[in-house]
């Protein structure tokens, strides 16, 4: 997900596949779908986009599309603090949807299971066969997985070396205490407080909190699992990964920058200091690459990712894996599009696929990872890259924890109270119970 250091669009949430060659190189027009193809003369499409930081890029994106296949596309952008789930049913009631949008995965459930009428079904269409990252509901398939993206904490290696005055080995640091005792080093030798730890609730209530559901197993069906074992009433108290996840909080609030003022802390400041070395550390995701580059780092730079730190057990995969899986989907509107424009809907997402230019689009311009793996480009961006590298490694595990659109903005402010010392543990347990005990 997701911010540009000039705009800030806070629509979130927070999700592997491996590269494989064998796409054609051949400059075509839109490859058409398996229903056939629209009238590209005429027709005009809109893309809702949920992540502000590549809306420029898309834009590019949407000019070369047009430019090739004659379909006038509109890029719209989720606004700042705008929830994409808001957005899409805002849209949706004023009778205007887009003709496609770029949601969270939770958000393509939700809509499913409450609207299916307003999506189109994409179980037949070409691309299904180019990933494993699809996303059905009620036995159906919505959504075309638009990108895999992962989350951890990102770390800038160069500053971490020059603190230290020895070289790191990212892969050392698989334990609670192996983390404890790196920060301790790097503050008893000039680099008092290591870490950045964002104030925003999509970050804090999706990004962080979600480790709770996605490290139950590693799953997706074992995020669910634990997700209605909250609603059933299981004291979080009682679950380890809550425990852990606290202490590895704890440990991130002991050594963060905005110490003195944990809910001043600005996410633009954050890529700053981590693009500059002032900090070594910011619990985050590949989405953040455009931020730290704007704060002055260059894709030669060596950063990358540790996990998300989970308790003292060097063999937990948790602590050896990161998350990645595809997060942002895309449906094509049903309800209000014309026959002609769910074509070209349909024809624009096989020219991301198939065409060379469209896999370029997707990953050069948009500096995204691609979730179907007939794209033989690869990230130039080193989150990107690290990411496509512990893929291959088999150092990632993909699931993708789906909760209801507000998860987010009411655990997130459960979690700016915490940071800012006004709650306590047992308090955050109680409001994350209370908060599932009202979804039964």
């Amino acid at each position: 997900m997701k911010k540009s250091v000039f705009v800030k669009a806070l629509c979130a949430m927070a999700m592997s596949s491996l590269f494989l060659a064998g796409c054609s190189k051949k400059e075509a027009a839109p490859a058409a779908s398996s229903n056939g193809s629209a009238k590209k003369s005429s027709v005009s499409i809109t893309f809702l986009n949920s992540k502000g930081e590549i809306q420029e890029a898309l834009e590019k994106v949407a000019a070369e599309y047009t430019k090739q296949s004659g379909v006038k596309l509109d890029i719209v952008a989720c606004g700042a603090g705008e929830v994409p789930y808001t957005k899409i049913t805002t849209m949706y009631n004023s009778g205007n949807p887009p003709t496609l949008a770029m949601l969270d995965t939770l958000d393509i459930v939700s809509l499913a299971n409450s609207n299916p009428d307003y999506m189109n079904t994409l179980d037949g269409e070409s691309w299904t066969k180019e990933t494993t990252q699809l996303t059905k509901v009620n036995g159906k398939l919505y959504s075309f997985p638009f990108c895999v993206e992962g989350r951890g904490i990102i770390y800038n290696k160069a500053a971490i070396e020059k603190t230290l005055g020895r070289s790191f080995d990212p892969n050392s640091v698989n334990s609670y205490k192996a983390f404890k005792s790196l920060l301790e080093e790097l503050a008893s030798k000039g680099m008092k407080y290591p870490v950045f730890l964002a104030k925003e609730d999509w970050s804090l209530g999706a990004h962080q909190l979600g480790f709770i559901y996605d490290a139950y197993d590693g799953s997706t069906a074992g995020s669910e699992k634990i997700i209605n074992d909250l609603k059933g009433g299981l004291d979080p108290m009682s679950y380890n990964r809550f425990n852990q996840f606290v202490d590895t909080l704890n440990l991130l609030m002991k050594y963060n920058y905005a110490h003195a003022d944990p809910l001043g802390a600005d996410y633009d400041e954050g890529a700053l200091y981590l693009a500059t070395g002032e900090v070594a550390f910011w619990a985050n995701g590949n989405w953040a690459w455009p931020n730290v580059q704007e704060g002055g780092a260059k894709t030669s730079d060596a950063f990358g990712f540790l996990p998300f730190i989970l308790g003292d057990d060097t063999s937990d995969f948790a602590n050896n894996q990161m998350q990645a899986s595809a997060t942002k989907q895309v449906m094509i509107d049903k309800k209000y599009a014309t026959a002609e424009q769910q074509q070209a809907a349909k024809d624009f997402l096989n020219w991301l696929v198939f065409d060379a230019a469209g896999q370029r689009a997707l990953v050069n311009t948009c500096a995204l990872i691609p979730a179907c793996t007939n794209n033989p480009n690869k990230p130039s961006d080193p989150l990107g890259q690290d990411i496509v590298a512990k893929m291959a490694a088999g150092k990632t595990f993909s699931s993708s924890f789906v909760a209801p659109s507000d998860h987010w903005s009411v655990m997130g402010a459960h979690l700016q109270k915490y940071i800012s010392g006004n709650s306590d543990k047992a308090e955050l347990a109680k409001d994350l119970s209370s908060y599932w005990k009202s979804q039964k």
